[in-house]
């Protein structure tokens, strides 16, 4: 009787443990992890701008986007993006469980922890009122009373104001659901409205394009960014984003994507971008087909081309230095003879012989370091030449750093023109801070020419500036 007694308990146990165990594995498999993975497809939305996502010229790009594609890797699986414009869409999208992640340069607030979670913060910035060159300059909330002030609806800025008029009721503003951060940057540098606020990284990419723009005021302290996802008591896929963020934090690549998108942006002045824009309408027509021409025969992208060009010589074809360099592509007489260049001022000539040029520095460069890395230090070696560029990544490379990455070798080079420095090199004395310039500009120089194709008005904006 006890043995019976004793072999229904052990089967009850046994029972009991088996159906626990089929829970937490229907639980496990059913979990938000498991069905993206099963589905081979996360989902994430966002919006086009500048620092979030935009097709470039080999295609999708910018920060969150690629920041996006990391993610998808890492767990297996294919990327689908969901463009949403209207800001104030992007947060019930994910509440609505139509899409997986939001990463669209969203601030991580009180008030919309009420509705998503949030993953790491990723960087943080601060909400500037942006105003034209010109105007008064507004110094705090006061000044922005009875001016047109216009915000992106569902914005963080939008909150802010309302939280601002409790104390300030004569403050009004509009909030366009249709428009983005970007446009309402357009209408204040073209008089439309006074002010718009705009998040801090957002401004600094965006007066590139519009240089009449200029910073007020900070509206509050700093805000960290962070991707949404939907509230859930299924934490798989949140503890998914949280190991990402924290390998990519260790491995170095949040800090590459960060050069990478926003490293050069606050190396150009608004005077220059004037300039540019200014030689883009008065210039670049009649040296368009050249770089396109030569695009075609080395493969490589027109804008690029022309920006590097525009660097050398403002896309003046007789332009001629102190030191003898001369044409479209400022080519020594050493370069041009290696190269059987005999007309150095010639356009064609100059475009074509300057694309070579740049090739073979390219294709000195040891093949490991990726792109755009591998670019930024041909440039670099195209301007301050190859034997300067490798003592200055041989200097990285002692003090701790990657020689193989840009965002460290540009720390290094200016230390060329140091006497305690240069001593110590093969190749001796260098004005090592012109190649870092010399990058930084032609970066520049290239994210507005494909800003302004993109948009379909290359000679359209420009008049406006």
């Amino acid at each position: 009787m006890k043995s019976t007694l004793h072999k229904i308990e052990v089967f009850i146990l046994a029972v009991a443990v088996l159906a626990i165990l089929y829970v937490a594995n229907q639980q496990y498999s059913s979990s938000l992890l498991n069905e993206i993975k099963r589905s081979n497809t996360l989902n994430v939305i966002t919006r086009n701008s500048p620092t979030t996502y935009y097709v470039g010229p080999n295609g999708p790009t910018g920060f969150e986007y690629e920041l996006a594609k990391q993610f998808a890797d890492f767990l297996g699986v294919e990327l689908n993006i969901v463009v949403q414009n209207e800001f104030h869409q992007i947060l019930p999208t994910i509440v609505n469980e139509k899409t997986h992640i939001g990463a669209a340069g969203i601030t991580h607030t009180k008030q919309r922890e009420a509705y998503v979670d949030f993953g790491p913060e990723y960087t943080k910035v601060v909400s500037q009122v942006a105003f034209k060159s010109g105007q008064n300059k507004p110094k705090n909330i006061v000044d922005l009373q009875g001016k047109r002030v216009a915000v992106v609806k569902g914005s963080s800025h939008a909150q802010m104001l309302l939280d601002h008029k409790e104390f300030f009721p004569e403050l009004e503003w509009k909030e366009y659901p249709d428009l983005t951060s970007e446009d309402l940057m357009l209408l204040t540098s073209d008089s439309l409205i006074d002010y718009t606020i705009a998040d801090s990284n957002e401004l600094a990419v965006t007066r590139r394009y519009f240089p009449k723009l200029r910073v007020g005021f900070n509206l509050g302290p700093e805000q960290p960014l962070a991707w949404a996802l939907k509230k859930s008591e299924d934490s798989s896929l949140r503890k998914a984003v949280n190991k990402f963020f924290d390998k990519v934090e260790r491995d170095g690549t949040l800090n590459h994507l960060r050069e990478k998108y926003f490293g050069h942006v606050n190396d150009i002045t608004p005077v220059d971008s004037h300039t540019f824009l200014k030689h883009v309408r008065e210039r670049l027509p009649k040296y368009e087909n050249l770089f396109k021409e030569a695009a075609i025969e080395f493969d490589q992208d027109w804008r690029f081309l022309a920006a590097v060009s525009y660097q050398e010589s403002l896309w003046n074809s007789n332009a001629v230095s102190p030191t003898g360099v001369k044409g479209l592509m400022m080519l020594t007489r050493e370069t041009a003879k290696d190269l059987k260049i005999k007309n150095r001022v010639d356009p064609h000539t100059s475009v074509i012989g300057g694309t070579e040029y740049f090739l073979s520095m390219h294709g000195k460069i040891p093949s490991r370091i990726g792109e755009p890395d591998r670019t930024w230090m041909a440039l670099a070696a195209y301007n301050v030449g190859f034997g300067h560029l490798e003592d200055a990544r041989v200097i990285t490379q002692r003090a701790g750093d990657d020689p193989d990455l840009w965002m460290d070798v540009r720390k290094y080079l200016p230390l060329l023109s140091n006497k305690k420095w240069y001593e110590k090199t093969r190749h001796g004395y260098a004005r090592g801070k012109e190649p870092v310039v010399y990058v930084q500009n032609i970066r520049n120089y290239f994210d507005l020419l494909v800003w302004l194709e993109n948009k379909g008005e290359l000679y359209d904006i420009v008049a406006q500036n």
